[in-house]
């Protein structure tokens, strides 16, 4: 069990070529003694060449750099919502200390190594607005601290490493993405794990407070630290955890209703196309402009129409982008079928059928990155096909549900709850059943 604040590998680049950036403030490396100034660092032959203002060395697989005088360090084109529809570089600045290692393949891992509350600070200020109401940041910062801390206790239980896929066979492939998959850091910093732009992001004091007000507080279901996943908008149904990731249950993220009307799970193909096809009441259901802009950040804002929303592709164009994120030449695509889906109409098993090959395909994620040249919005979503006279389709119109896996809380809901003035303890309540705080350290 957690007793004391842990110390946090962040990877804030992975699989890169170079780095530059500028340490403001004195560094220090074994090789090289104090460092200060502009800098880059490459891959040559298995070992790291730096090069620093007036001064450059080599390190064998790994250099790490302390911060010794409480300074910051910059990175040049961090990418950020890699492979996402928002998909940019910025340049970012930290706090605490660098590491670099050279992998296998000759490519680099940078990794910020930093305690979890100042971690907190910036991704309370990554993932929702600064100026978003304080009980939502009080909230988020708790989910976050207990994402992170259900995989650390894991950690040192042996429990972490990676899980083990479903394998494919039978004409399926079933994949999903978990933290785990990380081999030389904790957690990474995009939104494959949460959002960490380091002290980027941090322009005003709310996430500082709530960070404090909040400090060494865990979500515990039983006597465990939750495992609290988020996501950016339901639909108006959360998901459960196994329909996303491995096949588990978890009692604290069932299915909930993101609204004060208890929407029933649904259940069967006519009831998930007349709900996605509906308008229904829910937390997330908001259009109102001033809330959106308090609440998400800014690379949030361009994402327009995320309670209900839709897509239309032509046939060869769908064709091209599923053989490319999928490897496989299906021919002439001839259908998309809904197998298998959650309670929020998230589908996690689908079949997809052309001339050359039929697949079944799960789960959520990678069926969002099959559908899209960058990852569809969610995978609850209906399928209408327009078809040639003879039966051939022409044009595929997906209608889908909610921004994200949909799993625990739901960060637009949650952000409207914390604006009708439900407290931050309300809405973690509402969102993960059966759970209670705990202050560790």
């Amino acid at each position: 069990m957690i007793s004391k604040e842990p110390l946090i590998a962040v990877g804030i680049s992975d699989h890169c070529r170079e780095v530059s950036g500028a340490f403001s403030g004195i560094f220090e490396s074994r090789e090289a003694g104090r460092l200060q100034g502009t800098f880059k660092v490459r891959a040559e032959n298995g070992k790291i060449l730096v090069s620093v203002e007036g001064k450059s060395f080599t390190a064998n697989k790994e250099a790490i750099l302390k911060n010794v005088s409480a300074g910051t360090f910059t990175l040049q084109d961090v990418v950020i919502g890699a492979q996402f529809h928002w998909e940019q570089k910025e340049k970012q600045t930290f706090r605490g200390g660098l590491k670099i290692v050279v992998r296998e393949d000759g490519t680099l891992a940078v990794i910020n190594e930093i305690p979890l509350e100042e971690y907190l600070a910036s991704v309370i200020s990554s993932e929702m607005n600064p100026e978003a109401p304080g009980e939502l940041l009080k909230a988020h910062a708790i989910i976050s601290r207990s994402w992170l801390g259900a995989m650390l206790a894991r950690k040192e239980h042996g429990g972490a490493g990676k899980i083990p896929q479903a394998p494919s066979q039978g004409g399926e492939i079933s994949r999903w993405y978990s933290r785990e998959d990380h081999d030389l850091f904790d957690v990474c910093a995009d939104d494959h794990c949460q959002r960490y732009r380091g002290i980027t992001k941090i322009s005003s004091h709310p996430p500082l407070d709530a960070v404090q007000e909040t400090k060494g507080v865990f979500l515990f279901h039983a006597d465990e630290i939750c495992d609290a996943r988020f996501s950016k908008a339901c639909g108006g149904l959360t998901e459960e955890f196994e329909n996303t990731w491995e096949d588990k249950h978890v009692p604290y993220l069932e299915s909930v209703s993101d609204s004060s009307v208890q929407h029933p799970k649904l259940q069967g193909e006519a009831a998930a196309e007349d709900w996605i096809l509906s308008n229904p009441d829910a937390y997330c259901n908001t259009i109102d402009d001033a809330l959106l802009k308090q609440i998400l950040p800014s690379s949030d804002l361009a994402t327009k129409n995320f309670f209900r929303w839709a897509v239309d592709y032509d046939r060869r164009e769908l064709e091209e982008i599923i053989e490319s994120k999928s490897g496989i030449d299906f021919g002439t695509l001839l259908d998309i079928v809904p197998i298998q889906r959650g309670p929020s109409g998230r589908i996690f098993r689908l079949k997809i059928v052309g001339s050359n090959a039929t697949i079944i395909v799960g789960k959520e994620l990678e069926i969002r990155r099959w559908l899209s040249t960058t990852h569809l919005y969610s995978s609850a979503f209906v399928v209408m096909t327009e078809r040639e006279e003879d039966g051939t389709p022409k044009h595929f119109l997906l209608y889908g549900a909610g921004w994200g896996h949909g799993v625990g809380l739901c960060q637009i809901g949650a952000a409207v709850m914390a604006a009708k003035n439900f407290s931050a303890e309300a809405i973690l309540q509402h969102y993960f059943h059966d759970t209670r705080l705990q202050k560790l350290y």
